[in-house]
């Protein structure tokens, strides 16, 4: 009788002291690749016991400075603690308002995921180094290429597997144009998503 007690009073004492997940809410441009690449990270056992993650599609695949204006009024919810938008610079026509969009973020403790120029870099960044200036259609088509798919749509599980290897390659981009002095939104190609990464992931 007495084992039996001690194991249910060691049972409630682990279950008190167990974490609450961080809450985070996600908004992307896209409808396709970004909602799957961040869809298959919410299935992984690292980030579904620690992070609860939703990811909201912008009205009309909005533009980034309308996906910011959606995260701040979310990020008024006591329930989130952290708020990222996700989307593109674009080549060789930038987003509209692309620089007010971001000020507008840094304003309100908005976290951004930038990828330059459009999102399929750092799906490239998976499966090899690219460090050569991409337009967004050669971003597309390279992509494209390497994963063997014909539309816009993903297999995630099979990039979130490689997730450290394009982590690493982003952080080495970055470096790289902090060394050469190459500032936003000339830093083409690079991916910040990395650092959203490393806030669901402990």
């Amino acid at each position: 009788m007495g084992a039996r007690r001690t194991r249910a009073k060691d049972l409630r004492r682990r279950t008190a002291t167990r974490p609450e997940r961080k809450t985070v809410v996600v908004f992307c441009e896209g409808e396709a690749s970004e909602p799957d690449y961040l869809r298959a990270l919410k299935r992984l056992p690292s980030v579904r016991d620690n992070t609860s993650i939703n990811v909201e599609i912008a009205p009309e695949q909005g533009v980034p400075l309308t996906l910011v204006r959606c995260a701040i009024d979310r990020s008024n919810d006591d329930e989130v603690d952290e708020c990222w938008c996700v989307f593109d610079v674009e080549w060789p026509k930038q987003h509209p308002n692309l620089m007010r969009a971001i000020r507008l973020a840094q304003e309100h403790g908005i976290r951004l995921a930038i990828s330059n120029p459009c999102f399929e870099l750092w799906l490239i960044l998976h499966l090899e180094d690219q460090t050569a200036f991409l337009d967004t259609a050669a971003a597309e088509r390279l992509s494209r290429k390497l994963d063997g798919r014909s539309g816009k749509r993903i297999d995630g599980d099979r990039y979130v597997c490689l997730r450290d290897t394009a982590k690493e390659r982003a952080a080495r981009l970055a470096r790289r144009h902090e060394r050469n002095g190459t500032a936003f939104p000339q830093d083409n190609p690079a991916s910040s998503m990395h650092e959203l990464l490393a806030a669901i992931e402990p």
